[in-house]
């Protein structure tokens, strides 16, 4: 029986289970808003919200106070990365230091084709989050090294075709 049992397995063991919410977490917090199955989302909302609110309440006295340093720490135990950490503290948790919980909200998108999973939306509130704004790592990438191998050269061969380059020669004329 599972009376008083809180969590949702996700037909995982443990450490698979909460490496999973790890890694979620992570990519919550850098992308602000990720697409994942309902159940999986439905346990990411406390873990995450915990996470801000430790956060929240390491920066609340200072940045450079003993209290912020146990929060990074507590904080650095769940998420490996630390760049995700210092965007954690430096941007998301003092955009909610007045809002007293509820950071993040899920949304229901309907089922995968695949295996007629429920799939959810989950995001953080007040995300300024626009998709064509986003610059991902692999754009990164790419800038850095002139777009070139197969693939750089694959999407400047499919703008040419599209005329994307006959757009931007006409922008910069103007």
């Amino acid at each position: 029986m599972r009376h008083r049992v809180a969590h949702r397995k996700l037909g995982r063991v443990t450490e698979h289970r909460i490496a999973t919410l790890r890694n979620q977490a992570q990519m919550l917090l850098r992308h602000e808003r990720i697409d994942t199955t309902l159940a999986k989302a439905k346990e990411l909302r406390p873990f995450v919200e915990r996470l801000i609110t430790v956060a929240k309440r390491g920066i609340a006295d200072g940045a450079d106070t003993p209290k912020a340093l146990h929060a990074r720490r507590l904080v650095a135990r769940d998420l490996a990365d630390k760049k995700v950490t210092s965007k954690l503290f430096e941007s998301i948790a003092p955009r909610f230091a007045e809002r007293p919980g509820g950071y993040i909200r899920v949304l229901q998108l309907g089922r995968r084709q695949g295996d007629q999973a429920e799939i959810a939306q989950i995001e953080l509130v007040g995300s300024e989050y626009d998709p064509t704004e986003v610059e991902t790592d692999q754009d990164a990438v790419e800038a850095a090294s002139g777009g070139q191998g197969m693939g750089g050269r694959l999407r400047a061969a499919a703008k040419r075709l599209r005329g994307d380059e006959k757009k931007d020669a006409d922008a910069e004329k103007e």
